[in-house]
């Protein structure tokens, strides 16, 4: 999908809390993406049922040009067909859609926004802070339910990854996402050459692109299924080595034309890894007679042993978060610094890696960045102070925390560190270490 201009910036809300949206009220943002935001919100006139409570998916279509925005319609309506037409447990629902007249506003101005039931949070949120193989066994199973499912219903997903795992509130599987499924016709589909690199097939890069797009198979979403439970039971890792993700592509092509062996985390348990290497088979040809049912057929026959593997492992804090999904805050004063033989901070200057940012003096809030309120919960909009800071901000950090959520940067680079920032009045925020080029020797938060 384009990226579409009529988002706002950065500090700017497109449905600020308190809107009203057909039946629904908007209590927050949940996420957003480069075509479509999603926020959470309550029935108005609800009375505490399990289906009060949402999320409303926004794609907008003003300031689209024509064809983008058909594109953008077509992906809606592929999500209210198959939420109408193949309804499973494995498989996020669609409650409602509408379409916004907004002559005031004109970004809102029809507007597509798709009612959805809420999640707990993603699989990604997961793997951040690491999940024991039993759990990790009943997520594979549930996305193979999903995935056996939509292949039966005639519907490949084609943007299988973490971030579209959804854990639901009773700690189940919901596949989501269904803006880029194709509907097969006999063996395969036709479809744009879009998707996740890092979960597109080696073949996929070499697919012929014909009048009606490139075709599509359900062994995609397979191969996508390998690299998922390779991250599953490898704390996050992925099968493919590389520090940015054309590195990683790049690897997969070696390996699928021969010249590389597929090597799979030692981290990862002989049958989740034997199950994953036939996911990653690399043809299709090859890959075809490993189904979504095969595979689940095989997954319901195995019988793990007693013993549990954490391969992340995190404090009893985070243990914590993983029970509620990383939605737990951390209170009280169990992150309270040892005091410092001076008691004096230590100074970190702000370091962003988007170039364009970086001479600006302006504080363009496109430009600005956010500041955790809780290290142990994902890095999201949700889990921010209201304080923003820009690139070569100086803030005083007074302890830091070595066993926070992982941070990933625009460059790749990815650390657990944070440092605690002591704001003006009462208040603190964390900083990622990913987000400084300083490395004070501070006392650890405990």
């Amino acid at each position: 999908m384009p990226q579409n201009p009529a988002f706002p910036g950065d500090g700017e809300e497109l449905l600020p809390t308190g809107h009203r949206v057909g039946e629904w009220t908007v209590t927050g943002l949940i996420g957003e993406g480069g075509w479509a935001t999603v926020y959470a919100a309550r029935r108005a006139d609800g009375g505490g049922g399990p289906d009060d409570t949402v999320a409303l998916k926004v794609l907008l279509t003003a300031g689209l040009a024509p064809r983008q925005a058909r594109q953008v319609a077509e992906a809606a309506r592929r999500e209210a067909e198959l939420g109408r037409t193949a309804p499973h447990p494995r498989l996020v629902r669609l409650l409602d859609a509408v379409v916004l007249a907004a002559p005031d506003q004109p970004s809102l101005d029809g507007a597509i926004v798709l009612v959805m039931e809420r999640a707990r949070c993603t699989l990604r949120d997961l793997l951040a802070i690491g999940i024991d193989e039993a759990y990790g066994a009943r997520i594979v199973t549930g996305i193979c339910e999903g995935l056996a499912h939509l292949h039966r219903s005639g519907w490949v997903h084609t943007d299988l990854k973490p971030e579209n795992v959804l854990i639901g509130a009773d700690g189940e599987v919901r596949l989501s996402d269904f803006g880029l499924a194709i509907e097969l016709t006999g063996t395969h589909g036709h479809g744009s050459p879009m998707g996740t690199p890092d979960y597109l097939p080696p073949e996929r890069w070499k697919e012929p692109l014909g009048e009606h797009g490139v075709k599509i198979r359900t062994t995609a979403d397979i191969w996508a299924l390998g690299i998922v439970i390779h991250e599953v039971f490898a704390a996050g890792g992925r099968p493919f080595p590389g520090a940015t993700s054309a590195a990683r592509c790049a690897a997969t092509q070696q390996y699928a034309e021969g010249r590389a062996a597929l090597r799979l985390a030692a981290a990862v348990p002989p049958f989740w890894r034997a199950l994953a290497a036939d996911c990653l088979a690399p043809t299709h040809t090859a890959r075809a007679p490993h189904t979504a049912e095969s595979l689940l057929t095989r997954i319901r026959a195995h019988r793990p042993g007693r013993r549990a593997r954490r391969p992340n492992p995190r404090p009893r804090t985070a243990l914590l978060a993983l029970a509620s999904c990383a939605t737990v805050a951390v209170t009280g004063t169990a992150l309270w610094p040892h005091p410092g033989p001076s008691g004096q901070p230590a100074h970190v200057r702000v370091f962003n890696t988007e170039r364009g940012c970086q001479d600006r003096t302006d504080r363009d809030p496109q430009c600005s960045l956010g500041l955790a309120v809780d290290p142990l919960r994902p890095y999201t909009a949700d889990n921010v102070v209201p304080v923003r800071v820009w690139h070569n901000d100086t803030l005083d950090a007074d302890c830091q925390l070595p066993t926070g959520l992982p941070v990933i940067n625009e460059e790749d680079l990815v650390s657990t560190l944070w440092y605690r920032i002591r704001l003006p009045g009462p208040t603190t925020a964390w900083l990622p270490a990913v987000r400084t080029r300083d490395r004070p020797a501070l006392l650890r938060c405990l």
